[in-house]
């Protein structure tokens, strides 16, 4: 086997499902019996064809049809530039209704997952023209200094949020540039989801983190989600799911090199990589 084999196999493995929505479906499976739910995404961002549009949206479709199906517990997740943001705001817009109407018929919830810091304004309105729709929510990045406001302006639609640190770039004007301050803008959020949001996720392997929201929480009594990575802390993540509400993220597809450099750019502590990557 090749080293780009290797790799494939490696990463594809621990934190990628598969190519296949099959795969997809068994990996939720596998976590539905350790009591986690599923946050399903199709790899894939920047798309600039509309043929290539239409691929993504013919595969989502799929995937709902078999969450439906196999009766799996498992939200979906989208970006933006793989329905059509690239191509056309109208084209953006439509598929990104198509999806949550056709999930909202099958009792599937939507996550819209937030990109580079260039498209988040236009994500939340995209997110705001369907938040009404109740079956959807908006992932938003500690690492960006502007998510606090983000946070006020999605409490006026009643938005369900997912709180995530972020993987992605930018300026010292608009980003946080080192894990420390992006943790600590984290801490700062927290509070102001468990003040003003009724329902809202945790997602971070961070278990200071975690177990400080779940402390947080037998005070406010809100309906939170704490969300991971597949393979990554799997251990925590079982063991969470006895006490609490636990959901993981699982990409599936073929386009696995981009999300795989960004969880290694995301988790700069080489130990928790060689954990999540050779069984730990």
């Amino acid at each position: 086997m090749g080293l780009s084999g290797f790799a494939e196999r490696l990463f594809a493995g621990r934190w990628i499902a598969g190519p296949h929505t099959s795969d997809a479906i068994a990996r939720a499976r596998e976590l539905n019996g350790m009591g986690i739910k599923a946050i399903i995404n199709y790899l894939g961002e920047g798309v600039k064809d509309r043929e290539a549009v239409d691929r993504v949206m013919e595969t989502y479709a799929e995937l709902i049809g078999e969450v439906g199906r196999s009766g799996v517990r498992a939200d979906i997740s989208v970006k933006p530039t793989e329905l059509g943001m690239l191509v056309d705001r109208k084209l953006l817009y439509s598929n990104y209704r198509t999806i949550v109407r056709r999930a909202k018929r099958r009792g599937i919830f939507v996550w819209i997952d937030m990109e580079e810091s260039k498209y988040v304004t236009e994500t939340i309105k995209l997110y705001e023209s369907m938040a009404g729709s109740g079956n959807t929510g908006i992932c938003v990045q500690s690492y960006l200094k502007r998510s606090a406001a983000d946070l006020k302006e999605l409490h006026r639609h009643s938005s369900t949020v997912r709180l995530v640190k972020g993987a992605y770039g930018g300026t010292e004007k608009e980003a946080y540039q080192n894990r420390r301050d992006t943790t600590d803008n984290y801490y700062r959020l927290m509070p102001y989801l468990f003040a003003n949001f009724r329902r809202f996720t945790i997602a971070t392997h961070d278990t200071d983190i975690i177990e400080t929201a779940v402390r947080m929480n037998r005070k406010h009594r809100r309906d939170v989600t704490y969300a991971m990575l597949t393979g990554i802390r799997m251990r925590y993540a079982a063991e969470l799911a006895r006490r609490e509400k636990v959901s993981v993220y699982v990409p599936f597809g073929e386009q696995w090199i981009k999300y795989s450099y960004r969880r290694i750019k995301e988790l700069s502590n080489f130990i928790l990589i060689t954990r999540s990557l050779f069984g730990g």
